[in-house]
């Protein structure tokens, strides 16, 4: 597999399976980070866990009603805060360089798609 970097309006992914320890990129159009294949493969599969969850969660909200949830394994912490259609994506790498990074709503369901297209997890 080659090089790959996705990226849409406030949000960027990458991947490059020749790079010898940081393999996967996560970021914005203002900010990246590179990130290890195991802290990609959580970052996705997080990601793809709030994103569940919100919709699972929706059918018992009212219109007007915000939610947050968070989830977290050894490599990081994730939060998705917002309403059903719309949330902010938040994230705490845990672990080596430790970092911190956010998208607004609007970036969020770009991101997720490209985490769900970008490799096989």
């Amino acid at each position: 597999m080659e090089r790959v970097v996705k990226s849409g309006l406030g949000w960027r992914i990458g991947w490059n399976s020749a790079a010898p320890e940081f393999k996967g990129l996560v970021g914005t159009d203002d900010w990246a980070i590179e990130l290890t294949e195991a802290e990609l493969n959580d970052f996705c599969r997080l990601l793809t866990q709030l994103t569940d969850t919100i919709k699972q969660i929706a059918t018992e909200l009212m219109d007007e009603e915000k939610i947050a949830c968070e989830v977290e394994s050894d490599l990081l912490w994730m939060e998705v805060e917002g309403y059903p259609h719309a949330y902010s994506l938040r994230f705490i790498l845990k672990t080596g360089r430790c970092a911190e990074g956010k998208w607004n709503d609007s970036a969020v369901s770009g991101l997720l798609q490209a985490c769900e297209t970008l490799k096989v997890f």
